[in-house]
This record gives structure tokens, sequence and C-alpha cells, in this order.
């Protein structure tokens, strides 16, 4: 693969992930190669087991696949914020890292993006989730809570499949969760959201590191800033400059 300036750029955060990093890159491998020119960033996410070395075995094979390192665990939305800003693509995907995202719907998220002229996010749905039931429930409460108070027409913010224009992810005013709450944010900025439907699965090996939209504290401090946010928001002015 050609290291040469890509299009888009394929954001992974992971922490103690070891035994599914060379599987998940096989599949993002053949769900992209000879359709864009890409790169894959993982950032590795204050792992403590051997995901870093084997991170860095593919990147002697492979010069388009790249290792970011937080040398403290910082949380998953910490691990996409750094993952985008390193990022040199226009466009960027982003799955988690324990394989139950599957790459084989990049595409079709990518090719929304790209194609939509006003489209700033491409949101993957889950059906057939592979969680438990508790979970599913949780999840399930949580995001019709969410979407009474911000209407962000969005039945799955959990998905870790999604796609977006680096420039206005970049544009988000950051916060922990901040991943949860992109399709919120994006409408606020005036875009528009593409949904594609994905698959979900169970993990390769190992098990979760990061939490669900489950902390009720937490998610309700997030949702009263987010609707904080959106109420405050005025329109952006037209700018021109005045030449002499």
């Amino acid at each position: 693969m050609s290291s040469s300036q890509p299009s888009v750029s394929i954001v992974v955060p992971v922490r103690n992930e070891a035994d599914n990093i060379a599987p998940l890159i096989e599949e993002i491998t053949a769900a992209l190669d000879g359709r864009w020119a890409y790169e894959i960033i993982y950032v590795n996410d204050g792992s403590t087991d051997a995901t870093g070395e084997r991170l860095a075995a593919i990147m002697a094979q492979r010069d388009n696949l790249r290792q970011l390192r937080h040398t403290k665990s910082g949380g998953q939305s910490a691990a996409v914020r750094s993952g985008v800003r390193a990022a040199r693509g226009s466009i960027v995907a982003t799955l988690d890292g324990d394989g139950q995202n599957n790459p084989a719907f990049l595409p079709d998220l990518i090719a929304a993006v790209e194609k939509g002229a006003h489209v700033g996010l491409a949101a993957g749905q889950r059906v057939g989730r592979k969680d438990t039931g508790f979970k599913k429930f949780q999840s399930r409460v949580a995001n019709k809570v969410r979407n009474a108070i911000l209407k962000d027409g969005t039945r799955d913010t959990g998905c870790g499949l999604k796609a977006f224009r680096r420039e206005v992810f970049l544009m988000m005013p950051y916060f922990d969760g901040l991943h949860r709450f992109l399709p919120a944010l994006i409408r606020r900025e005036g875009f528009d959201i593409a949904y594609v439907d994905v698959i979900d699965r169970p993990r390769h090996s190992g098990v979760s590191n990061y939490g669900f939209f489950d902390r009720l504290w937490i998610g309700i401090m997030d949702l009263a800033g987010v609707w904080w946010l959106i109420r405050r928001k005025k329109p952006t002015p037209e700018v021109t400059e005045v030449k002499a």
C-alpha cells in the first residue's frame, strides 16, 4: 500500500485488544483496498497488554498503518479525537477495535459522506445486536431519553461505525463522551446526517474495555450540557472580505 496522501482515514480506538488487532486490520484492508487511498490509525489508549507490539509488527509490513499511543488511558472520546486530529484524510471513519463492528460496512458509510454535498456524518445503526439483554435495554432507554431531549432523530448513537468530514468534527466542542452526541452536534452546525443499517456481531476475543452510556449521573450532565449548547447556538454569519 502506497504512503501517498490518503483521502480517507480509518480511526480505531483500542485498549488491551491485542488478539483482535490482526483479524480486524485484515478485514479493513479487504473492505477498502482498491477503492480509496486510505490510512489506518490505531489509537492505543494506554494498553497494558501486547496491543502495541502487535501493531508494531504489522506496521513493518503495511506503510499505511499508524499507531498513536496515550501514555495513560484517556477514554474512547479522547482516543477518537487524537486519531481525528492526526488524520490526513478529509473523510474519517471510525469503528471499535473489538471486532463487533464489521468493516464491510465502511464503504457504504464513506460513500454516503462523499456523495452527500451537505452530509456531515454517516452514522451506523445497529440491527441484530449481540450484547446481553440488559445492555440492550440500557441502550434503548438511554437512546429514547437522549432523543426526547435533543431531538437528534437518531435511534442508535452508541454504534462505533461512523464516517464524517474531518473539518466538521474538529468544529465540535470537545468533552468526554462527545462521540455519543455527534448527530446532535453536527446537526447544530447545520449539516445533514445519513444513516446506514449495520449488522452487529460478537467480539472476536477479550472483554469490553470502554463503558456504555449507562452511568446515570454522567449521562444526565452530558445531556444537559449538549442541550445547552444547542439552545445557545446562533446562525453563523456569512463573512465576506472587503478589499480596497
